[in-house]
């Protein structure tokens, strides 16, 4: 049996995917990382030394490096690490199970181009065919949905620790693919896995046809997802980061100010065309530069010094947008957005908070909650506060307008951040609808 969906071939495996692990508490998602590491070659001698306890290898300190994490044997920070194989590099993410820490788990998949969901199989009624998935699991698979991850995995570990392997995963699969069908989340594979004896994670199990499962491992898997695409068909946005004065180059930035930043979506050429957000002021594009300060146009996702035709007012924070025809982006001062609610303090109508669009920060109201997400029954229901590490539809008013667009169009036009105006804490993780 092979629960391995149809996997599109990454286009450039030059680039390194990015991905995180995430689910339940002690899963086994450090552990996962550590097998990955070590099995593939990508942990010295002295590093793998340096983690053993009681004459055995821990593979979960490889990720979890804070001192309390250590002392409490729990993930509390996400944690990257890097690795290659032949195929291609990663950059992967260990992100805590805690209900406490959504919020880490929420940042670590705002920019993932993949995800690994470990299901603990010890933890499940897995010799009945109606079992049920942990809260922890559904509400993690959720915000990978929220969060517009192209690729997520399940990966059903610790079936080394059940009688029946081959019914556990079975009925765990069924489970998984129910809940994934009812909740429109797009499945790229499931996979048995031990981390633990690293049975089918980068190389296959030592028994034949473990669990009934004849597809590849875990890492050949991985070397083939795609990396998301940038948002270069839509029109060009770019947030100001830092304002370079007066440059004393000239033969590259002709002496005016030199705008860096990330484009976020299109691309930017000389000549081209823009208004400056929030004031409304336009210009022209005289030089786009690249990373290494030469002369070129610059698509989405990467980085790129522009200077403009005439001195206008630009500062950090603002946003240059495509003018004329084409440009499509208009501010806006009324939202409406899913939530993920990161606060310990009750979300409710009427408070204000800092909303961070790219570089930019802007007072924020809450005008309304509309709904509230239950991870259990996926339905929506009618609320009017919203708890801790919950799921919900708000709308809010803006101070100043911001242009957005909806975040299943635009990860970057489309995320804000709310943050607590007296704590300064990360309160809100805002999708555009």
């Amino acid at each position: 049996m092979t629960t391995v969906e149809h996997i599109p071939t990454a286009q450039d495996t030059r680039s390194a995917l990015r991905l995180i692990t995430c689910g339940s508490v002690d899963d086994g998602k450090s552990t996962l990382i550590g097998r990955l590491l070590v099995d593939s070659k990508a942990v010295l001698q002295d590093h793998l030394a340096g983690v053993q306890r009681q004459g055995q290898t821990d593979l979960a300190l490889l990720t979890d490096g804070l001192s309390a994490e250590r002392e409490q044997g729990i993930t509390i920070d996400v944690a990257y690490r890097y690795f290659s194989t032949e195929a291609r590099k990663f950059i992967i993410g260990d992100a805590p199970g805690h209900e406490q820490y959504t919020r880490n788990m929420v940042t670590a998949a705002s920019s993932a181009d993949a995800a690994v969901v470990l299901v603990d199989a010890t933890k499940l009624a897995w010799a009945d065919a109606a079992l049920k998935l942990l809260p922890q699991t559904r509400r993690h698979s959720l915000l990978l949905k929220l969060l517009r991850v192209p690729s997520v995995v399940f990966a059903v570990n610790k079936l080394d620790a059940v009688e029946d392997s081959t019914l556990a995963f079975e009925h765990i699969g069924a489970a998984l693919r129910q809940f994934a069908e009812q909740a429109g989340i797009p499945v790229t594979a499931i996979v048995p896995v031990s981390a633990l004896k690293g049975w089918n994670v980068v190389d296959a199990s030592e028994q034949t046809n473990w669990c009934g499962y004849n597809g590849p491992t875990l890492l050949q898997i991985l070397e083939g997802l795609p990396v998301t695409p940038a948002d270069s068909e839509l029109p060009f946005a770019f947030a100001v980061q830092w304002v370079e004065k007066f440059s004393s180059s000239a033969d590259t930035s002709k002496g005016r100010r030199v705008f860096w930043g990330r484009v976020a979506t299109g691309n930017v050429q000389a000549g081209q065309a823009v208004r400056i957000l929030p004031n409304g002021q336009t210009a022209v594009v005289a030089q786009v530069l690249n990373h290494v300060r030469q002369p070129q146009g610059v698509q989405a996702g990467h980085s790129a010094g522009i200077v403009l035709d005439r001195e206008v007012d630009v500062s950090r924070g603002d946003w240059l947008l495509a003018d004329g025809e084409g440009g499509a982006l208009a501010g806006s001062r009324e939202i409406r957005a899913t939530v993920a609610w990161l606060d310990d303090e009750t979300l409710v109508p009427g408070r204000v908070y800092w909303a961070l669009h790219g570089h930019r920060w802007v007072k924020a109201k809450i005008k309304r909650i509309v709904h509230r997400l239950d991870i259990h029954t996926l339905a929506e229901e009618d609320a009017t506060q919203l708890e801790p590490n919950a799921i919900g539809h708000i709308e809010l008013s803006l101070q100043e307008p911001l242009a957005t667009l909806p975040f299943a169009q635009s990860r970057a036009l489309g995320s804000l951040v709310l943050v607590d105006t007296a704590s300064h804490r990360t309160a809100g993780a805002l999708l555009v609808q």
